[in-house]
């Protein structure tokens, strides 16, 4: 099979950016790893509950905040740059952030209404920490925005920089000065503020190096508005953006939901510890997503599936290497947070599996996006997302926080293998590493 000069330059590009944003996740993965292990330490199982709760909450509304935008954004402003359509390319970046703050806004104002409304029936902890997180809402959308656009303007590593490593060790400097240094006493609305905080400053970080790397010609033109176009796009990719985070986070809602905030915890510590498996592949998309938008705009067919079934092979390797040794160290890793949590051994282990499942599918979401299939990649993903809540709701029902791995495990499966069968019979391409076969 021919490769091609662009295949080349386009797979030595895809290592070697894949290098540095393995690098970033990595070292992201351990800061998060040891925020976890330390806010878990200090507030225990119930307060832990608490915060994985609203947190999981605040993560969904997040991605209606961002209506879509965090991922059309890196799409419309790397076509826009590349033919130099400056009025367009400002024009999207003003039109999706002042839609973006009006929705976070309203977001606010709603969900504080809500809680002066039903005050007397929510435990002060859990209402103060809602409070708190409505605030992080605009935030994070803000940040994932910002980082798009410094992606698509070329600065990958500076995209990540400020979300992945500066917010979780500001927080985890932030947890750690309180509770080590001012001696205080933290629960789940004191985490969450810190949350908050680490957030904003890495927002700020983001919007420097947007102006940085920003062409300096979009300064002097005039915003032109394509409106319907990115409707269009935007509004499947909304739907994929908050179905993604609602499936992540099912089992920690309904665990929440049905006053179980101990194993929504639990769960939620499970969960993070296996998506230790998913870095890899999530490192190779940060590369992925603009290489196939480009080449199947080219027609290059077959370099796209020389790319995807090497992206692919390369986020199954390390997908199975990770999840190996998690597996074999459930129970020593999760009594790092407290005795309490080894409970969710058996919770981790089912998730793994999972996650190395999905990960043999390669990133088709992306593909599914890139390739101008996002509503169809939408609708896969709203009935996947159903079918988890519906199945979580039964597992959790009869198993309890064993059942919510199981649910979200089925429920992965089922997800990959609609993506594959759609890829395969409408873009002919063979989905992950069983492009092999062609």
């Amino acid at each position: 099979m021919s490769e091609g000069i662009l295949g080349k330059a386009s797979k030595r590009r895809l290592a070697y950016g894949s290098a540095a944003a393995s690098v970033i996740f990595f070292s992201s993965a351990g800061l998060a790893f040891l925020t976890q292990l330390l806010i878990a330490r200090i507030l225990g199982p119930e307060s832990f509950g608490i915060y994985a709760y609203v947190l999981a909450w605040m993560s969904v509304l997040a991605y209606c905040a961002a209506l879509g935008f965090q991922v059309a954004l890196l799409r419309f402003a790397s076509v826009y740059e590349s033919k130099n359509a400056w009025s367009l390319l400002r024009g999207v970046i003003q039109y999706s952030e002042r839609r973006a703050g009006i929705v976070g806004a309203l977001v606010i104002v709603i969900g504080v209404t809500g809680l002066m409304i039903r005050g007397d029936t929510i435990a002060p902890e859990l209402s103060t920490t809602f409070l708190i997180g409505f605030l992080l809402v605009p935030a994070w959308a803000f940040l994932w925005m910002r980082a798009a656009t410094v992606r698509a303007f070329g600065g990958v590593v500076t995209a990540l920089v400020p979300e992945r490593i500066m917010r979780d060790g500001l927080l985890l400097a932030f947890v750690l000065f309180a509770s080590l240094g001012l001696k205080w006493t933290l629960d789940a609305s004191t985490v969450m503020a810190a949350t908050l905080t680490s957030t904003t400053l890495a927002l700020c970080m983001a919007h420097f190096a947007m102006r940085r790397l920003r062409p300096n010609t979009i300064e002097t033109a005039t915003a032109e508005y394509d409106v319907r176009a990115w409707r269009n796009a935007a509004l499947p990719l909304l739907v994929v953006g908050a179905m993604d985070a609602l499936f992540n986070r099912t089992g920690v809602l309904l665990l929440g939901w049905v006053g179980e905030t101990k194993n929504a915890g639990i769960y939620g510590l499970a969960f993070s510890i296996a998506f230790l498996a998913v870095l890899p592949r999530t490192a190779i998309d940060t590369l992925l997503a603009p290489a196939v938008a480009r080449l199947y705009a080219a027609r290059q067919f077959a370099e796209l599936q020389v790319l995807i079934v090497r992206a692919a092979s390369w986020s199954l390797c390390a997908a199975a290497s990770v999840a190996l040794v998690l597996a074999v160290m459930a129970e020593y890793l999760l009594a790092w947070f407290g005795p309490e949590y080894v409970a969710g051994s058996n919770a981790l282990r089912i998730l793994l599996v999972g996650q190395v499942i999905s990960a043999s599918a390669g990133s088709q979401t992306h593909v599914l996006a890139m390739t101008g299939h996002e509503r169809n990649s939408a609708a896969i993903l709203v009935l996947s997302a159903t079918a988890n809540v519906i199945i979580s709701f039964l597992m959790i029902n009869q198993f309890g926080l064993t059942g919510a791995a199981y649910a979200t495990t089925i429920s992965i499966v089922l997800w990959n293998v609609a993506m594959a069968v759609f890829i395969r019979r409408r873009l002919d391409l063979w989905p992950g590493i069983y492009g092999i076969i062609r």
